[in-house]
């Protein structure tokens, strides 16, 4: 039988429930996955608790790894034993078996873990979007950082700073001081306790920053357009404190012909060619050290409501993974 984690309402962790059922053979295309390992990302918190909103009752869970044990017609670039990975839809994979379109399968090296695969893939491909066609972070770019003593935030910081760029950090809290910097943050600004533009001014000597990534939202996002030079990208990739009020376009013209984006991961990997192409960068980068997995914390499948628990508290500091 498999054990999967369902919901069928949007609100809290304790929406969460666990359903056992027959996973049926693959269809034309699909493959059969036992999983052994499934990343925990803030987007399924989201979906959990409805600010993202998806058909109800659903599955949950965007990313996994495991061994195919199955294939369906068609299917002829995997076989049963395969060691692979995946990244966003369909949505699913808190589950300890499930089925999976055979073309969105990433393929992996012997050299990564299942464990190291869930925690990185997902973020890995945020990071890399961000980081290469966004803004294309070179030597020398100015960037500030929101959240990057957090899992995505440690890979972007790492990878960016292997590019050349100056990161400035930001964190909610002073203790995760160490860990930005641990992760390639030039200075690290605590929100809430420091003037966040005076800061980039004084680390950058009045320059400001090249592009803000920031993950938080509304709380956030009228400070980060200060942080940020004439003709500057805000970057709006997040909304942990909400979605930002719709800001004037004569705004961006009086703060320095800035500009502003909102981007997602869907919309850069959702080609399967543009997807596998990413990905490899990704596992590249591992594989060269620039990024390095790192689960901050392993539960039970069964304890998926403590993991999400974990991160609407605020207290996780890395890559959450399930185990089945």
């Amino acid at each position: 039988m498999t054990t999967q984690i369902w919901f069928d309402q949007a609100g809290g962790p304790g929406v969460l429930q666990r359903r056992t059922y027959n996973c049926e053979a693959p269809g034309p295309g699909q493959v059969r996955l036992e999983q052994e390992a499934i990343g925990v990302n803030y987007l399924d918190v989201m979906q959990r608790n409805g600010t993202v909103p998806i058909p109800l009752p659903s599955g949950i869970g965007l990313e996994g790894a495991g061994c195919v044990t199955a294939v369906g017609a068609g299917v002829t670039e995997f076989a049963i034993g395969d060691r692979v990975a995946y990244a966003l839809g369909p949505i699913g994979s808190y589950a300890s078996a499930r089925l999976y379109p055979a073309q969105r399968l990433i393929r992996l090296p012997d050299t990564l873990s299942m464990q190291d695969a869930a925690s990185v893939l997902f973020k890995g491909l945020t990071a890399q979007y961000l980081i290469s066609s966004t803004y294309p972070v070179t030597r020398g770019t100015v960037v500030l950082l929101y959240g990057a003593a957090g899992a995505v935030g440690q890979i972007m910081a790492r990878w960016a700073t292997h590019l050349g760029a100056i990161v400035i950090g930001v964190v909610s809290r002073a203790e995760s001081i160490k860990a930005a910097k641990a992760a390639g943050c030039m200075a690290v600004l605590v929100w809430g306790r420091d003037d966040l533009p005076d800061g980039v001014r004084a680390a950058t000597g009045g320059r400001r920053a090249d592009v803000v990534y920031d993950g938080i939202g509304r709380a956030t996002f009228a400070a980060s357009l200060d942080c940020l030079r004439p003709r500057g990208l805000m970057v709006s990739f997040g909304a942990s404190s909400g979605s930002p009020d719709p800001v004037a376009v004569e705004t961006l013209n009086g703060k320095g012909s800035l500009y502003l984006t909102r981007p997602s991961l869907a919309a850069h990997i959702s080609n399967v060619d543009e997807y596998r192409a990413r990905a490899s960068s990704v596992l590249d980068a591992v594989a060269k050290g620039t990024i390095v997995p790192d689960t901050w914390r392993t539960y039970a499948l069964a304890d998926a409501t403590k993991a999400h628990a974990e991160v609407d508290g605020g207290n996780s500091r890395g890559a959450i993974v399930l185990k089945p």
